[in-house]
């Protein structure tokens, strides 16, 4: 579905009972942006929800990109949620771009800004260490680097969900 489809649905339907719209991003990331009426339910939480779930007649699902929101739909079917389940393309960040509103609970640094200063620092470290020390810490730049590939290719990011665990971000 497409957002300004979306923003329809949730105009239209956010009092209807049966229809359900969860973001499946980390809480870290729900608190520092977020679709108004739309209640956060994390990826990895969904399978202690299936009973809940199974109440609705259709779920609306949205991530900060897409990505994350079709692995929410495989998952929920796996778990035999039989509501009609529903992915907003794009995502948070199409929702952004087309100019709708969005709330925040948070003034802390985003994210992936995080993300980014670690992996900076990481690299940077591993670089001066190799340097300086033995030419072995080059291991830590180079395991940086497949981890920022991995990122980019499939859209998981395992610095950002272990960043979204810390206690500056719950």
């Amino acid at each position: 579905m497409s957002v300004s489809g979306f923003k329809e649905v949730i105009e239209s339907e956010s009092n209807n009972q049966t229809v359900d719209f969860i973001n499946v991003c980390t809480p870290a990331e729900y608190k520092e942006k977020h679709i108004k009426g739309v209640r956060s339910a994390p990826l990895d939480t969904l399978h202690t929800r299936v009973d809940e779930l199974n109440k609705k007649k259709t779920i609306y699902i949205h991530c900060r990109s897409g990505n994350r929101g079709r692995q929410a739909i495989e998952k929920l079917r796996s778990l035999g949620v039989t509501a009609e389940l529903v992915n907003v393309e794009g995502g948070l960040l199409a929702w952004e771009e087309a100019g709708h509103e969005t709330g925040s609970f948070t003034k802390r640094l985003p994210l992936m800004r995080q993300v980014f200063i670690g992996a900076g620092g990481l690299m940077l470290g591993g670089l001066v260490l190799a340097h300086l020390i033995d030419y072995q810490f080059l291991l830590i730049p180079l395991f940086v680097s497949i981890g920022l590939l991995i990122s980019g290719i499939t859209g998981w990011c395992g610095m950002a969900l272990l960043l979204s665990k810390m206690p500056w971000n719950k």
